[in-house]
Formats: C-alpha cells, sequence, structure tokens
C-alpha cells in the first residue's frame, strides 16, 4: 500500500505542475480508478487540472459516487473541484 502512494504522490506531483493534461497519465489512472471500483461507476472519466480534479460519469448510487471521490483524494492527497459522477 505503501508503494503506491509513493508512485501516484509522484504522478500527483507531476500533475499539479502540468499546465496541460497528459492524457497518457490520466489514462492510465483512471483504469487504476476503475479496477478499484469494478463496474460501481461507469464511463469513469478524470480531468486533471492543476489545482484538482473533476470526475465525470455514471453510477447506480450515491455510495458508489462517493467511494469514487474518496478514492482519487486518498490516492492524489488532491482536493475534488467537481464531482459531475451522475447517479442515476
Amino acid at each position: 500500500l505503501e508503494f503506491r502512494r509513493v508512485l501516484f504522490r509522484s504522478v500527483s506531483d507531476k500533475m499539479k505542475h502540468a499546465a496541460e493534461s497528459n492524457s497518457e497519465q490520466e489514462t492510465g489512472f483512471e483504469a487504476h480508478l476503475q479496477s478499484r471500483l469494478g463496474s460501481r461507476v461507469r464511463h469513469l472519466r478524470v480531468l486533471c487540472l492543476i489545482n484538482g480534479f473533476h470526475l465525470f460519469g455514471s453510477a447506480r448510487t450515491c455510495h458508489a459516487q462517493q467511494l469514487a471521490q474518496h478514492l482519487v483524494m486518498e490516492i492524489t492527497e488532491l482536493p475534488i473541484l467537481a464531482n459531475e459522477i451522475e447517479v442515476c
């Protein structure tokens, strides 16, 4: 678990300093999140900005939406600027 935090902390630091998002890093990050969330959140998309994240997708429950949000905050230690995961 500590290795993952160190790995994603370094990715997080790179994302903080990048003015434009790097789609290759985003795709890897989204794939990691999706593997942790399973089918609870569909069509997950994470937009990385300098000061935080915007989340997009769809979930069946508010709980799944919150899981995604807290997972991103746990891994990156950056705030969620907008959680637009639709509960349907």
